[in-house]
């Protein structure tokens, strides 16, 4: 198939992962591996971090509420130092945004398509530049894996589904983007998910 658009999550695909930073946090504490994800994903949308993604919340009113969130859960955090060595952990990775770049010398449009929150920062994201679509879900209102903000990103890049590569490194995101028709690769092992990417598009990405 001949492919038109690419579209990557940040953390954990374009960004290094702030899920690692999340497991070594949990291990530091004596806290169970994966009682942070479990919580955000129990909470659903009444949750606090779903309403930081959705720009409902910001960092402030965030914390004490996510920490709230993990007590009735049975376990305590601090949500800030949480977040403080996630963001240590978010460094580019130089492998993909080169992908990125060889993507749009062949002429294929790129996206970013991430659940993030207000920083706080009025500037615009410095990973912009580097794609044709940036879709951030606490502008949006809307997160993965609610389908509408796939069919956004889709809209705005003006491509089908089924011409279109997604990247996340989290499985239900990647549901959604299967179910509507994506060519979707889970983003484990960053240099095993570029391969993929290659054999997909079916030039060097390197």
């Amino acid at each position: 198939m001949s492919f038109q658009a690419v579209i990557f999550d940040l953390g954990g695909v374009v960004l290094g992962s702030p899920l690692h930073a999340i497991a070594h946090y949990e291990k530091e504490l004596g806290i169970e591996a994966g009682a942070v994800n479990r919580v955000v994903a129990s909470t659903g949308e009444a949750g606090a971090w779903s309403k930081l993604e959705r720009g409902i919340f910001d960092l402030e009113e965030f914390f004490p509420a996510f920490e709230k969130d993990c007590a009735a859960a049975g376990f305590t955090i601090s949500a800030s130092t949480m977040f403080e060595r996630m963001a240590v952990e978010s460094a580019p990775r130089p492998t993909m945004l080169r992908a990125i770049e060889r993507l749009r010398e062949e002429g294929l449009r790129t996206a970013a398509l991430t659940n993030n929150w207000a920083t706080g920062d009025p500037g615009p994201n410095p990973l912009r530049p580097h794609f044709d679509e940036f879709v951030e879900s606490a502008i949006e209102g809307l997160q993965k894996p609610d389908p509408r903000i796939y069919e956004l990103v889709l809209g705005r890049l003006g491509v089908t589904a089924e011409k279109s590569v997604f990247l996340d490194d989290i499985g239900r995101n990647l549901k959604t983007a299967r179910k509507m028709g994506m060519t979707t690769i889970k983003v484990d092992d960053p240099a095993e998910a570029l391969s993929a990417l290659q054999n997909q598009v079916g030039f060097s990405l390197s």
